[in-house]
């Protein structure tokens, strides 16, 4: 049973202050001369009167100034604007909560980097209970003891329901700092915004000799990437781990779904951004996760991610879906996929000329505009949807290389979808089996999962409308029809 959530105020209530610095979001781009595209997820957006001048005022940072309040409010709402709140954090607004089973050797190197801080740990049934208790008792922090293992979301909800701070600091116990109250004076800056419902950093892999620890460094399913944005579903950066989590107590209400064993802090992160509050992702600000002790464990823990996708599909819904696209985007990739490239190209075109036909009367040049647009949107959805069925359907995708007529289709649709993980990265020979390894390992968990739930939800492409019609594809009557 899903947890309940209040709902955030409404942005139209909580302008950006005057006063307040912000500055554009580095991918945001000026096409013509009204159109700003850029976000998370991406859109394009007309600037309307002189906004777009307010707009490049705000490239490299700048304040907000009188009448320009609502639309600051606007674009941070649309992950094109972040503002850049002068923070008045105190620990003493701070609960840290610490779920733990068993592994008291790192809670005591956790607990020595959190001094300062007040810090509730949530014993979720260890078999040594008195260890925990009394490395909780020589830091001076409180224990909350569970006897029955009930789980992560169920053990950091009784933590909160300890204590009583307006912020609540989710941290696992195999999280590792430089500055833990750097760290905290950073995220918690964030919250000078009444709409900010959580703040995340980058969590990245614990630097260690093995071959695992140098790829979890790269590839932690932690890790969010480089770039801070909103969290969003289905943009780019669609959810952020527990593993390191503020949360506003007052947008939090009963907190994560205890009938979730993996996957709850997803669960958590949407049904905030469901209910009007900002979730924010803070890359510049990173801290390190340990990688599992094991290959076996390194093994469950991909398969435990990806069948925890079916119990959130019956949750969340097409959020889940393998890939998305529209009905001729797919098929424009398709029809290249299978030796067809003038089928796609065609699509291309035709979609491009109905952008430009649209565009004409408002923006100045609109075959620019109409070209970079399509252009952009079809050659981003090839690469992403291969990397996404590979993702998911990797296991299948090797097997049907065994047929001889299937083979060379097959092989090349995995190497694109698994080389798009190095997409921004340097190639290291030895992530290469790993890579390869955590696809698989995690398509098993999907297909698992849908089993074991008896849903289908997670292995469901979701394939969207499109408002080019077939006549416009075949050239026959340009805007008339739809498929």
């Amino acid at each position: 049973m899903s947890q309940l959530l209040p709902l955030a105020p409404l942005p139209v209530e909580v302008p950006i202050p005057t006063g307040t610095k912000v500055i554009l979001d580095e991918n945001a781009k000026f096409l013509d001369r009204d159109l700003l595209t850029g976000g998370s997820p991406w859109r394009l957006l007309r600037l309307p009167g002189g906004s777009r001048a307010v707009a490049e005022r705000w490239v490299r940072g700048n304040e907000v100034q009188v009448g320009e309040e609502r639309f600051a409010r606007t674009l941070v709402q649309q992950g094109l604007l972040h503002p850049l709140f002068r923070s008045t954090a105190s620990t003493d607004d701070v609960d840290v909560v610490v779920p733990i089973r068993d592994d008291v050797e790192s809670l005591s190197v956790l607990l020595e980097s959190l001094r300062g801080l007040h810090v509730t740990i949530v014993d979720d049934a260890s078999s040594d209970a008195l260890a925990v208790a009394n490395c909780a008792q020589r830091f001076g922090v409180d224990v909350v003891r569970l006897d029955e293992n009930r789980g992560p979301g169920s053990a950091r909800n009784a933590g909160a329901r300890a204590t009583s701070r307006p912020l609540l600091w989710f941290i696992d116990v195999d999280v590792t700092f430089d500055n833990a109250l750097d760290v905290l004076a950073r995220l918690q800056a964030h919250f000078d915004d009444p709409l900010e419902g959580a703040v995340a950093p980058r969590i990245r892999g614990d630097r260690g000799p093995s071959l695992r620890d140098h790829f979890e460094e790269r590839f932690s399913p932690l890790d969010m990437g480089d770039r801070g944005a909103l969290v969003i579903p289905n943009s780019v950066v669609h959810f952020v781990p527990s593993a390191c989590l503020l949360v506003r107590r007052s947008s939090f209400g009963d907190g994560f779904d205890e009938s979730l064993r993996y996957g709850e802090d997803v669960d958590l992160v949407w049904r905030l951004h469901d209910h009007g509050w900002l979730v924010r992702y803070v890359a510049e600000v990173v801290v390190t996760h340990h990688a599992r002790d094991s290959w076996r464990g390194w093994w469950s823990q991909r398969i435990r991610y990806g069948q925890s996708s079916s119990e959130l599909a019956k949750r969340h819904g097409t959020r889940l879906a393998p890939f998305r696209a529209d009905t001729w985007t797919l098929l424009a990739w398709t029809s290249a996929f299978v030796g067809k490239p003038m089928v796609g190209l065609r699509i291309i075109a035709a979609a491009r000329d109905q952008l430009r036909e649209r565009m004409l009367t408002t923006t100045d040049n609109a075959d620019k505009v109409a070209g970079e647009l399509v252009g952009r949107g079809m050659v981003r959805a090839g690469p992403l949807m291969a990397r996404a069925v590979v993702r998911t359907f990797g296991i299948l995708i090797l097997l049907s290389a065994l047929h001889p007529k299937l083979r060379r289709r097959a092989l090349t649709l995995f190497l694109v979808g698994t080389a798009y993980r190095w997409r921004s990265t340097r190639v290291r020979v030895v992530d290469i089996p790993l890579g390869v390894a955590d696809d698989v390992a995690y398509g098993a968990g999907v297909m698992s999962g849908a089993v074991r739930s008896r849903s289908l939800g997670a292995l469901k492409p979701h394939i969207t409308k499109s408002t080019l019609g077939l006549r416009n594809v075949l050239g026959l009557k340009p805007g008339a029809g739809s498929l």
